[in-house]
């Protein structure tokens, strides 16, 4: 039961995880809001645009109509009337392909956020596993983008033909109106079609936005042992950490050692305490502790002090207030007294 409850996804993604995914292209990003996005934008940039795009492309027609006896019936010809064509046609449509753009980075950006990776483009050989591209297809993901297709289908079937029988008896009068009339029953049946559908897909777009964010959740979620996995690679191992703890104590013990042979003093507990000080007027406002220990370490600095003829001077009054400071500080101003007093006779024996 315990393995169980620990493969189990159940903790909220951390940080990291949520970078990592980030990093990988798997974010929450809705393909069914893109489209609504798409559709509502073009539908109310071109009811505004259309009068102009119609108008532009008529007098293109006409002045090409019109001057169509003064064009000669050769490739050159027909190919610099194409070419003439295709600009202005191209130049009509630039303001819609203007739009498609922006509005597609802008629905990207809205929902994601600015996300430069090129992860999604490197092949996986795992996808080609039969196995898991039949699991694929029985996901709930798949059942979702089914359920949504069949909804569309359905409720945009069921306008188009609800819409189309309520102006049935309307078509039916358009064999005796002329050309312009027909149009303008189409556009109006096509546009009313076109902003109930658009609106049907928008909604759609907003079930499926709030459904990817809930699936990016789930799928982000981790089990506790992921979680375990994750605080050590970020905080280190304890195992590790504790190896380069011991490891930077004994270089600084062995650099604490190496100066005791510097030491102007050593004061002693006698045998429980040792503080190495050392005192330079050149160069030091007052002594500094250059090695403390206790106990064996105690003993191996009054060892390296006597073999050095460094002077030891019990005191065990001083050795406990000089243990409590770090070493390399100077003697704190309270001691100065006491320290001084040790000096002089170190220095007295050292002139004698």
């Amino acid at each position: 039961m315990a393995e169980d409850s620990a493969g189990e996804r159940t903790e909220q993604a951390t940080e990291k995880r949520r970078r990592d995914f980030r990093e990988k292209g798997q974010v929450a990003q809705s393909k069914e809001l893109h489209t609504a996005a798409l559709m509502s934008s073009m539908l109310l940039m071109w009811f505004f645009y259309a009068p102009t795009f119609w108008g532009r492309l008529s007098a293109t027609l006409a002045g090409t109509w019109s001057r169509a006896a003064s064009y000669d019936v050769t490739q050159r010809g027909v190919l610099v009337l194409f070419n003439f064509l295709a600009l202005r046609v191209a130049l009509l449509l630039a303001p819609l392909v203007l739009l498609v753009l922006l509005v597609g980075f802008f629905s990207s950006y809205l929902q994601i956020g600015w996300l430069f990776t090129g992860k999604p483009l490197m092949p996986d050989f795992t996808k080609l596993n039969p196995i898991t591209g039949a699991a694929r297809f029985v996901s709930k993901r798949s059942l979702v983008e089914v359920v949504k297709s069949f909804a569309k289908v359905l409720i945009i079937g069921t306008i188009a033909y609800r819409i189309l029988f309520s102006e049935f008896d309307r078509a039916l009068q358009l064999i005796h109106m002329d050309v312009i009339e027909t149009v303008r029953f189409l556009g109006r049946v096509a546009g009313n079609l076109l902003f109930k559908a658009t609106g049907i897909i928008i909604l759609l777009g907003l079930f499926d936005f709030l459904f990817v964010r809930w699936e990016m959740e789930q799928k982000m979620k981790m089990t506790k042992q992921e979680q375990k996995e994750e605080f050590k690679e970020a905080e280190g191992d304890p195992h590790v950490k504790g190896r380069i703890r011991s490891l930077q104590q004994q270089m600084a013990r062995k650099r604490m050692m190496a100066d005791v042979p510097k030491a102007d003093v050593v004061i002693t507990n006698p045998t429980h305490l040792s503080v190495a000080l050392r005192y330079d007027r050149a160069t030091m406002d007052a002594p500094r502790i250059i090695a403390k220990g206790a106990d064996h370490l105690a003993l191996k600095i009054r060892q390296i002090a006597s073999e050095n003829r460094v002077p030891l001077v019990e005191n065990k009054p001083v050795a406990r207030m000089l243990y409590k400071e770090d070493i390399g500080q100077p003697v704190p101003e309270e001691m100065f007294k006491a320290v001084a007093e040790i000096l002089a006779y170190v220095y007295s024996l050292k002139k004698n």
